[in-house]
């Protein structure tokens, strides 16, 4: 039995969250994706199959900011797009990352723009 390697561990993680975790028209899944240099953030209704709002710190205002300080307002902006289509309440996916760091940023940037998880 060889080793996992940290891609398949991550995906490995994320499919456990996933088990447990869905989104509906009344409370989206807020699912994060991140890379070296992004972190990405949407809000996906499970049973229609769409995305309700996204953001992410590629936007042309969140350019050249330290990549915490980016995830924390891509946190507040995905609340923010999230609250005009008219939803408070989420249900957080990790997306099998740790939740430290620029996971835990975004999420608490979220909250601070008033969406509830």
């Amino acid at each position: 039995m060889g080793r996992i390697s940290t891609r398949d561990a991550l995906a490995r993680r994320h499919r456990r969250v996933r088990g447990k975790v869905h989104g509906t028209a009344e409370r989206p899944r807020l699912s994060v994706s991140r890379s070296n240099l992004r972190i990405y953030a949407q809000l996906i209704d499970d049973d229609q199959g769409h995305t309700v709002a996204a953001a992410g710190s590629h936007e042309s205002p969140l350019k050249g900011m330290g990549k915490g300080d980016a995830a924390g307002e891509v946190g507040k902006l995905i609340a923010e797009r999230g609250m005009a289509a008219g939803v408070t309440r989420v249900v957080f996916d990790r997306g099998g990352y740790l939740y430290h760091g620029r996971v835990k940023a975004l999420a608490d940037g979220a909250r601070e723009g008033g969406l509830q998880f």
